[in-house]
């Protein structure tokens, strides 16, 4: 009986990733078995926690070097297209200043995430609205919000 049910569940399982791998697509499928960037950062110089309408929450948590993005993780309660999304999202900002950061978008993470279903890709906007959010929290602390920023590269060149 155990060897049948060990078979079973065994069979089940490789359905279950094949079905994953071929609705996520190659890159998220690899994403999702093994998710980068995932964690906290204590005393983070950003810091945003995003929930959407269908009840996921995200994190994202970054730590500068200057004006560049030295290291990034994640958190999220949410499925798997929310821990792709918010992998991609922590790998995109690294290495990157604030400005770089404001051009990650929902469409981006898409891009790099490949072959999302369609039920799955408000995940990716979760992201971006997250990392957004947390550089909004980085510029606060540091005196300027976006809208300044802005204000500032139209008049100061």
């Amino acid at each position: 009986m155990t060897d049948e049910f060990d078979d079973f569940a065994r069979g089940l399982q490789t359905q279950i990733l094949e079905e994953t791998r071929k609705a996520y697509g190659q890159v998220a499928f690899e994403r999702w078995r093994k998710p980068l960037y995932v964690g906290t950062i204590g005393k983070p110089d950003g810091y945003a926690r995003v929930s959407a309408a269908c009840g996921d929450t995200m994190e994202i948590f970054l730590r500068f070097a200057g004006e560049r993005v030295k290291e990034a993780t994640f958190q999220t309660n949410g499925c798997g297209a929310s821990i792709v999304c918010g992998s991609f999202a922590a790998e995109l900002s690294i290495g990157k200043n604030p400005d770089e950061i404001a051009l990650i978008t929902g469409e981006t993470i898409l891009r790099i995430a490949g072959n999302l279903p369609e039920e799955d890709r408000h995940c990716a906007f979760l992201a971006a609205e997250t990392l957004q959010e947390t550089l909004e929290n980085f510029l606060k602390k540091r005196g300027r919000n976006r809208l300044e920023k802005e204000r500032e590269r139209r008049y100061v060149k």
